[in-house]
């Protein structure tokens, strides 16, 4: 240990393993500090507590440990957590996880930081999430509705056209009452190529001017991809809660998040729980997703879409596993749909949004909102049905009722779910299209909807 200018600077270190590095004998230093690593060549990388022990603390290195001599570094814990600057001057940019400019152009941001890890808040102080989000994705506004302040995660796979979809809520969501509306968008552990597509989908469009980007690619170190969420989220808080701004906060992929986080947990030979993840993995997702909602007294929101790639398609694996018993329901990508060329491929069988039910309805979508969507489901898993008895019988050997059942749902299919991918319809344009497509039912099978929004809205099929 040696004395500095700027306090106390401890000479090496007992251990390196992956990320992490073990310093022995400190004094007074805090969970989540934030340290100074200086190398051996002069370097200045930044890490932060992460565990304290007896006698050491361990150290998570955000830059990689690579080129570290165990003897020839320095560290000194500057008795403060991680912080990056928070300004509205931040929308229409690209940052990395530490919120630094990395688009080429300079740098505006007013000297006002905050801890990544946010304002603990009180639960007593949530109000609960209302108000329609509009998406522009047919499947999603009708079926799944997006509230704000709601948490609705993605769930897709790999391979799936979760990108498109993901870039599509970016060029298109908008809230109807005309308030201020931004979006947060968190890129985790992006190829180039990915990233090259959502800066170039978000500039072409124009659609940037009103995007923050946080942008952490996989060849940058996993431990970054833990402070990526966090830093957006700092930002989202920061919009929503004193600039009185509605926030939507899109974070992809959480299944990157996911391993960076167990491989940061095997580099500390922490037991491990489900497929080797971390047993506190739960919680530390809650960290991130129960930072979306409102706040009685303040205007403004946070509402979350983060995606998630499930690993083998499986929805039991532990990420989706977790988000789900987290988040407000969830929107599930359909690889059968993907390969029949219907994009969104939109799951709608298991797609469920909990809190839709408060955001619908008269002079927040439209009257006949919710009984139109409790028939489509209805309806289709009669289409469903009937499809497997085809498979049976073949459809020759079909009732007239379950024919009208399969014409509704190949409708159902090829009008509603599937669009394309630079369409934005209003609310009002896709409900039109599921009355279309209900009207190829009798109406004594509209058993869902009320015979008023029936004799006003059902067209009699020719």
């Amino acid at each position: 240990m040696v004395t500095s200018s700027s306090g106390l600077e401890y000479k090496g270190v007992a251990s390196i393993s992956g990320p992490i590095i073990i310093i022995e004998n400190v004094q007074n230093v805090g969970y989540d500090e934030l340290a100074y690593i200086k190398t051996q060549t002069g370097e200045i990388r930044l890490g932060k507590v992460i565990q304290i022990m007896p006698k050491a603390v361990a150290v998570q290195v955000f830059e990689g440990t690579n080129g570290l001599s165990s003897t020839e570094i320095y560290t000194r814990f500057l008795c403060r957590p991680l912080e990056i600057p928070v300004s509205t001057d931040m929308l229409g940019r690209v940052m990395n996880s530490f919120g630094e400019p990395i688009d080429g152009h300079p740098c505006f941001f007013v000297d006002e930081k905050r801890d990544i890890n946010g304002d603990p808040l009180n639960p007593i102080s949530r109000e609960y999430p209302r108000e329609f989000i509009q998406t522009g994705i047919s499947g999603i506004d009708c079926l799944t509705s997006l509230v704000r302040g709601q948490k609705l995660p993605v769930f897709s796979g790999p391979g799936l056209s979760h990108n498109e979809l993901a870039a599509q809520i970016v060029r298109q969501a908008k809230i109807r009452t005309g308030e201020d509306f931004n979006i947060i968008f968190i890129a985790m552990g992006l190829k180039n190529n990915e990233a090259a597509f959502f800066k170039k989908s978000f500039e072409e469009t124009g659609t940037i001017k009103n995007v923050a980007m946080f942008l952490n690619l996989a060849d940058d170190p996993p431990v970054e991809r833990i402070i990526t969420p966090r830093a957006g989220l700092t930002l989202s808080e920061y919009l929503a809660y004193e600039q009185d701004r509605h926030v939507l906060v899109v974070m992809t992929d959480m299944t990157n998040y996911c391993e960076a986080l167990r491989e940061v947990s095997s580099s500390m030979e922490e037991v491990p729980s489900r497929k080797g993840y971390p047993g506190y993995m739960y919680s530390d997702l809650a960290s991130l997703y129960e930072r979306a909602g409102r706040i009685h007294g303040k205007k403004g929101s946070i509402t979350q879409m983060p995606i998630l790639t499930m690993p083998n398609d499986d929805i039991t694996h532990p990420i989706p596993d977790l988000t789900g018993y987290i988040t407000e329901g969830q929107v599930v990508l359909s690889r059968a749909l993907e390969k029949q060329g219907i994009y969104p491929p939109l799951n709608i069988t298991t797609s469920l949004s909990r809190l839709m039910k408060d955001g619908i309805g008269k002079d927040l979508t439209r009257e006949d909102h919710d009984n139109v969507s409790s028939q489509l489901y209805a309806a289709y898993a009669q289409y469903n049905a009937a499809k497997s008895l085809v498979t049976i019988i073949g459809e020759e050997g079909l009732g007239s009722r379950d024919r009208d059942y399969l014409r509704f749902g190949e409708y159902f299919e090829k009008h509603l779910i599937k669009q394309g991918l630079t369409e934005n319809r209003s609310i009002e344009e896709t409900l039109q299209i599921a009355w279309d497509a209900l009207s190829l039912l009798s109406t004594e099978e509209l058993t869902a909807i009320k015979p008023e929004y029936i004799a006003k809205y059902y067209k009699k099929p020719t």
